[in-house]
């Protein structure tokens, strides 16, 4: 009788014992869950809210201009096909208009949130931060140690991220019937005259496009904000066992429940028989041994898949769908105004002449990128005197100037440059003596510009002709040469 009460007090204590170091585990866990989210800053927080916020309005904003343009083509080209085929003109535009205010009401109407997966497409940006959210924001977690500000934070980033993935599919939406609503005309009106007209569907559609692949882009990058917000949680067991159950990746590939047991690998073949089975097969191609071979053809392969990929993305990205377009595309159309601009230095030096000591012109400029292959711009330059020699060094304000340029690709690297400039040729110690535009010399230059990698920078240099050099008061020096780099 003793001996069973041994053994009965002993299975009781080990019992408590194993019971009490799941709770000790389960207590350290939700520890270093507390410890990860109050480790995430409020600043992080909001500036992704806001960062989400933009990328949502600006979607947005680009799908009502798209509908609101497209809406008033079909307009004009319903009233010119209505004059010479009224049938045909009833049958392609009856439905068209309830079509189009049915796409601006969506764009207009609050977001429905309660989808778990609003995109159906897979954003690697996306998929982590709302795995992420979902995962902070799941009915049974405790967070009672965390304040209610950042909580609400969590919530607003949820939120925010929700809306953009909604209006995101709504883009790609819009996108698919504009492009079928193109094809259809383009079929209709083969044989009207009209064809022409749908040049500028395409242009809209296809700019539209390039707009979305932007945004998109953006949200493919991985900021340090996102990084740091899945640093802080991305290590813990319980946030790594979600992501490979609930995220959208997961969904799309889901993983056997019994992954990593020996039940998988039943009627797979053995790596012996696969090495067997390459050697039979390739035993005529001259490889001396299956990997050598393998190797070889999937180089070959992976260098085959690089080059195509390039060649997408030189037409405006990775999708099966995108719009081919049916004219000359300018890259810069689709980027935001001040993405447009492009700033950079140079400097020219010029020898001691007449009472001019060694003087550098040094000048900040900035140019407007019009397309591809020209820039428009204007800069300003400070004129430093550096003495009369090696002897005699010593720094002086010689003047100031101000410029307009312009830059047009001639071939490769080589650029035509051309430009109209004032310089001001007197020493000043007062911004009021700058104010007599007759002491101003005037310049007119033209010559060519080559631009150079220099790093993650372009450098550039430039020889310029002075058609004006000769005028000026003192003569001026009519060829010039400036070396800068464009940040």
């Amino acid at each position: 009788m003793r001996f069973v009460i041994t053994i009965a007090c002993t299975f009781l204590i080990s019992v408590l014992s194993h019971a009490q170091g799941v709770d000790t585990a389960g207590q350290l866990q939700q520890k270093q869950l507390t410890q990860s989210i109050e480790n995430i800053s409020s600043k992080s927080l909001t500036s992704l809210t806001s960062q989400y916020s933009k990328v949502t309005n600006s979607v947005q904003t680009q799908s009502e201009k798209l509908l609101k343009r497209m809406q008033q083509k079909e307009v004009k080209l319903q009233s010119k096909l209505q004059g010479i085929d009224s049938t045909k003109a009833k049958e392609l535009f009856s439905q068209t208009q309830s079509k189009y205010q049915e796409l601006q009401a969506k764009l207009t109407s609050s977001v429905d949130k309660t989808f778990t997966h609003p995109l159906i497409e897979y954003i690697p940006g996306i998929d982590s931060m709302q795995t992420l959210m979902k995962f902070l924001n799941q009915p049974n977690l405790n967070l009672q140690g965390i304040t209610g500000d950042k909580l609400q934070q969590i919530q607003a980033v949820s939120s925010q991220l929700q809306e953009l993935q909604a209006r995101l599919q709504q883009a790609n939406d819009i996108q698919n019937f504009i492009k079928e609503r193109e094809a259809t005309l383009k079929s209709a009106l083969a044989n009207t005259g009209l064809a022409k007209e749908l040049l500028g569907y395409n242009k809209e559609v296809y700019y539209y496009q390039q707009r979305l692949t932007e945004y998109k882009a953006i949200l493919h990058d991985k900021k340090k904000i996102e990084e740091k917000l899945l640093a802080t949680v991305g290590n813990l067991p319980a946030f790594q066992n979600f992501m490979q159950k609930h995220s959208y990746l997961a969904q799309l590939f889901r993983i056997p429940d019994n992954s990593g047991t020996a039940e998988v690998l039943t009627g797979l073949q053995t790596r012996a028989s696969v090495q067997s089975l390459l050697t039979q097969r390739i035993s005529t191609a001259g490889s001396s041994s299956p990997q050598q071979y393998m190797q070889q053809e999937l180089g070959a392969a992976q260098q085959q898949m690089g080059l195509l990929k390039d060649k997408l993305n030189k037409l405006g990205g990775e999708n099966s769908d995108m719009v081919m377009p049916e004219f000359k595309p300018n890259n810069q159309h689709t980027k935001p105004f001040l993405r447009r601009f492009e700033y950079g230095f140079n400097i020219q030096s010029e020898k001691s002449r007449y009472l001019l000591p060694v003087t550098s012109d040094i000048a900040l400029t900035a140019g407007y990128k019009l397309n591809d292959k020209s820039i428009i711009g204007i800069g300003a330059s400070y004129k430093l005197g550096w003495g009369s020699g090696l002897s005699n060094i010593h720094f002086t304000s010689e003047g100031i100037g101000l410029r307009s340029y312009a830059d047009i690709k001639l071939k490769g690297s080589i650029w035509l440059t051309g430009g109209f400039e004032y310089a001001y040729l007197e020493r000043f110690n007062n911004i009021s003596y700058l104010k007599n535009i007759d002491v101003w010399q005037r310049s007119a230059l033209m010559g060519l510009s080559k631009k150079y990698k220099v790093g993650k920078k372009q450098g550039n240099m430039q020889v310029l002709y002075d058609f004006l050099a000769a005028r000026q008061v003192p003569a001026g020096q009519a060829l010039k040469f400036r070396i800068g780099y464009t940040f």
